[in-house]
C-alpha cells in the first residue's frame, strides 16, 4: 500500500519584549532560577495581569507580514491544566478568537532536483504566556522548577495540515524562522527555547480524503531533530498499521540519542483544557489606526525584496530566494552589489550560495559574523571581472582572506597592510604576495601557446582532423604552462587563431 504523510506544525516564537506579557518582570535569558517570576506571573492573590502593548504590536507585524486578518476584537482565555512548572494551574492563551487569522508563509522547496515556490496556509497565530521549566538534571534524582520563563510572551503559530514530507516541514520551519527574525519579533535561538516547534504527524492511504490519527511530537528545538523525528514517526505509524495495529492519538517526545519518538501522554483535546474567558483581562481591541501605525514601521519583507532582486539585478527566483534566506544575508548581498556593481549580482549570489555558505557552515557562524567584509568581497569580485585574477585563483584568495581576517579579529591588526610604502587592500596584497595576477599580455600568451603547440604535435593534428576534444587538451596544456594564471578567454581565442593559421 502507498501512504501519504500529513503534517501540520505549531510553533512557539518567544517575542523580543523586554518585559513579560502580563507583568513588568524581565524576560532576560540566563538569570539565576526563580529570580524573574513576579507575583503576577504566579497569580498570587490580589494581583491583576496587564497586557503588554509591545507584544500586541509584534503580533500585528506578523499578521501583516503573512497577509493575514488582524482580528479587531480578540479574547484571552484560561487554559486549565496541572503541571509543576505552571504554578497558576492555568495558562493565559487565546482560544476561540485569536489575534491573527489565516495568512500564508511562502518558501522555495526543491523536489526531484527542481526548486519551486511553495506556500503553507496558516490557521491562526495567537498570543499566550509561557510556562516555567522543569529541570531534571543535577538535582540528585529530584526535579527542579525554574519559573523565570513563566509569563514570557509567546506567539503560537499554527499551520493547516498542508505539508507532505519531513523535508517540506523543515523548509517551512526555516522560512518561518527567517521571517520572525527578519521582523525582529523573535531572536530565533532554538537552543535557548526561543523558537520551538511541535509537529502533528499522521499517515493515510494515498488517495484517501479522511485524515489518519495524528500524534504530536513536542518541543523540537533543531531543524535536524525535526526532520529525524518526523521521519521516525512516519515509519512507526505505517509499520504499526501494516501489522494490524491502530495509531493512538498521543503526545510524544523525540529522543535524539536513540533517534526515536516515545509516548509522553495521551493527546488532549480542547475540552480537556476547559477553556473559558479570563475574567481579569478585557477583550483586546485593535483599531485600524493602530494597524496603520504598525504598518508604517514595517521593514521591506523577504517576498518584496526577492521580487526587487529579480527585477533590478536580473537574478532568478531561486537565486533571489536563497540570498534572502535571512536579513543578514540579504543585507550582505546588497552591500556587495552596491560596491561591485549590478553586473556582479549573479556572481555574488553564486559565491554566497557556494563557497561563502560552505565556509560559514564549517565555522558554524552567521553571515553577520563573517570575517570577510562586504567591501572586501566586492573587491574580490571586481578583480575577477577586470581579469586581474582567474576564478580559480579567487577561491585561493578567498580562503586566505578568511584565514587572515580571523587572525585580525583575534589580534586587532588592521585589515589594510603595506606593500613597500603603498597601502593596499587585503585582496590586492594577497594577489601580489602570492603571485596570482592573471597573465593577460597577448605577446606572453602567444609565446606560451607556440611552445605548447610545438610540444604537442599529435594533439594539433588531431584537432585539425576534426577531433574537438584535442582542443580542450591543448587549452589544458596552455593553462598548465601558465601555472593557471593565463586569461582563459584569451588563451582560447589565441589558440584557435594559431590552429586556424
Amino acid at each position: 500500500m502507498q501512504w501519504e504523510v500529513v503534517i501540520g506544525l505549531e510553533t512557539h516564537a518567544q517575542l523580543t519584549t523586554q518585559s513579560k506579557i502580563f507583568s513588568g518582570a524581565s524576560t532576560r535569558f540566563g538569570a539565576e532560577p526563580n529570580t524573574q517570576a513576579s507575583p503576577v506571573d504566579l497569580a498570587l492573590p490580589g494581583v491583576l495581569p496587564v497586557m503588554n502593548r509591545g507584544a500586541v504590536e509584534k503580533a500585528i507585524q506578523f499578521g501583516l507580514a503573512i497577509g493575514a486578518t488582524i482580528t479587531p476584537r480578540s479574547v484571552f482565555a484560561r487554559k486549565n491544566y496541572f503541571y509543576p512548572d505552571l504554578p497558576k494551574g492555568y495558562q493565559i492563551s487565546q482560544f476561540e478568537i485569536p489575534v491573527v487569522q489565516g495568512g500564508k508563509v511562502s518558501f522555495m522547496f526543491e523536489k526531484d532536483g527542481k526548486p519551486e515556490l511553495r506556500s503553507v496556509q496558516l490557521t491562526r497565530a495567537h498570543l499566550e504566556e509561557d510556562a516555567g521549566k522543569s529541570l531534571h538534571e543535577d538535582y540528585h534524582g529530584m526535579t527542579g522548577i525554574d519559573l523565570n520563563r513563566a509569563g514570557t510572551p509567546l506567539l503560537e503559530i499554527v499551520t493547516e495540515p498542508d505539508m507532505r514530507s519531513a523535508a517540506e516541514a523543515v523548509a517551512y520551519a526555516k522560512a518561518l524562522h527567517s521571517l520572525v527574525t527578519w521582523l525582529g519579533l523573535c531572536d530565533g535561538n532554538m537552543q535557548e527555547g526561543s523558537f520551538r516547534c511541535d509537529a502533528n504527524v499522521s499517515v493515510r492511504p494515498l488517495g484517501q480524503k479522511e485524515y489518519g490519527t495524528r500524534c504530536e511530537i513536542k518541543n523540537l528545538n533543531s531543524f535536524r531533530f525535526m526532520e529525524d523525528a518526523i521521519n521516525y514517526e512516519v515509519r512507526r505509524q505505517i509499520e504499526l498499521i501494516e501489522d494490524g495495529g491502530k495509531v493512538q492519538q498521543a503526545t510524544r517526545l523525540y529522543d535524539p540519542d536513540k533517534k526515536e519518538t516515545r509516548s509522553m501522554r495521551s493527546k488532549e483535546d480542547a475540552q480537556d483544557y476547559r477553556y473559558f474567558p479570563d475574567p481579569d483581562l478585557p477583550p483586546l481591541v485593535i483599531s485600524p489606526e493602530w494597524i496603520a501605525k504598525v504598518q508604517a514601521t514595517m521593514p521591506e519583507l523577504p517576498g518584496a525584496m526577492r521580487e526587487r532582486f529579480v527585477r533590478d539585478f536580473a537574478l532568478t527566483e531561486y537565486d533571489a530566494a536563497m540570498v534572502t534566506q535571512s536579513k543578514a544575508m540579504a543585507s550582505y548581498f546588497e552591500a556587495v552589489v552596491t560596491r561591485a556593481g549590478k553586473e556582479q549580482a549573479k556572481p555574488a549570489a553564486n559565491w554566497l550560495m557556494g563557497d561563502v555558505s560552505s565556509m560559514l557552515n564549517r565555522a558554524d557562524i552567521d553571515i553577520a559574523d563573517s570575517p570577510i567584509t562586504a567591501e572586501q568581497f566586492a573587491l574580490l569580485l571586481t578583480r575577477i571581472a577586470d581579469n586581474t585574477i582567474t576564478s580559480k585563483s579567487a577561491k585561493e584568495i578567498f580562503a586566505e582572506m578568511w584565514s587572515r581576517n580571523k587572525s585580525i579579529a583575534l589580534t586587532g591588526v588592521p585589515t589594510t597592510v603595506s606593500v613597500g610604502t603603498v597601502g593596499v587592500s587585503l585582496v590586492d596584497e594577497i594577489i601580489e604576495s602570492k603571485g596570482l595576477k592573471q597573465i593577460s599580455d597577448s605577446g606572453a600568451l602567444e609565446k606560451i601557446i607556440d611552445e605548447v603547440m610545438a610540444a604537442n604535435d599529435k594533439l594539433v593534428e588531431d584537432f585539425r582532423a576534426g577531433k574537438d576534444k584535442a582542443f580542450n587538451a591543448l587549452v589544458g596544456q596552455a593553462m598548465k604552462a601558465t601555472k593557471g594564471k593565463g586569461n582563459p578567454a584569451q588563451v582560447n581565442e589565441l589558440l584557435r587563431k594559431k590552429l586556424a593559421g
